[in-house]
C-alpha cells in the first residue's frame, strides 16, 4: 500500500484536496487498491476558503513521516489565511522530508509557492498562479525558481501547477507516478475523463 500525506494548510481551497481524495480514492476501490490518502494538518480543525469546515484525520505532531511515499498539497487564499500555516516552518519541514528522499510531491496552484519558501524549488522548473492579474508567479520566482508558462510542470519528482483547473490533472499525473500509465488510464475511464 502507498500512503499519500494530504498536507492541508488553513485556508486551502477544497476543491483542490478533494481531486487527491477522489482519484486515490477511485484508485483504493477500482484502480489497482494501492493507494491510501491521510488528511494532515497543523491543528485539528482547518477552515478552508469560504467557511467550510474539515477535520483532518491527523495533526502532523501525531504521524511519522517516514510512513509516507507521497505528498499532495492543495493550494488556498491568502484572504483565508492560507500562507499563515503554508509558509511556516512546521509545513516546510514536511516538505523539505519528501524532498530529501526523493519521494513525489505533488502541489496545484499556489501551494508551489510554498514548496519554493521551503527552499526545495530552488533552481528548478515550477509554476504557480498565473493569471495575467496576479503577483504570484514573481513571488515563485523571487524564491529562486525558473519559474515557467505551462499548466503543469514537472521537474523531477516534483509537480506544480497553474490554477485550479488543473487540479484533476495533476492527481492523475500523481497516481502514474505512484502506479503505472495502465492503472491511471483505467481510473480515469471509470471515472470519465478518457
Amino acid at each position: 500500500m502507498k500512503k499519500i500525506l494530504l498536507l492541508l494548510a488553513d485556508g486551502f481551497e477544497a476543491v483542490e484536496a478533494s481531486v487527491f481524495t477522489d482519484v486515490l480514492g477511485w484508485n483504493k476501490w477500482e484502480g489497482d487498491g494501492s493507494t491510501e490518502v491521510v488528511t494532515v494538518g497543523l491543528r485539528d480543525k482547518l477552515t478552508c476558503t469560504w467557511n467550510f469546515n474539515v477535520v483532518p484525520e491527523k495533526t502532523i505532531l501525531d504521524i511519522q513521516l517516514d510512513e509516507f511515499d507521497a505528498l499532495a498539497i492543495p493550494g488556498g487564499f491568502e484572504e483565508a489565511g492560507f500562507y499563515d500555516d503554508a509558509f511556516s516552518e512546521s509545513f516546510s519541514n514536511v516538505i523539505r522530508h519528501f524532498d530529501a528522499r526523493q519521494k513525489p510531491i505533488a502541489s496545484i496552484c499556489v501551494a508551489s509557492l510554498a514548496l519554493g519558501k521551503s527552499g526545495i524549488l530552488t533552481n528548478r522548473k515550477a509554476t504557480t498562479y498565473a493569471h495575467p492579474t496576479s503577483i504570484r508567479k514573481e513571488q515563485l520566482k523571487n524564491f529562486g525558481v525558473n519559474v515557467q508558462n505551462e499548466r503543469i510542470v514537472q521537474d523531477g519528482h516534483i509537480i506544480t501547477s497553474s490554477n485550479p483547473g488543473t487540479a484533476f490533472d495533476v492527481a492523475f499525473l500523481l497516481l502514474e507516478m505512484l502506479t503505472t500509465k495502465e492503472n491511471t488510464h483505467h481510473v480515469k475511464d471509470l471515472m470519465g475523463f478518457a
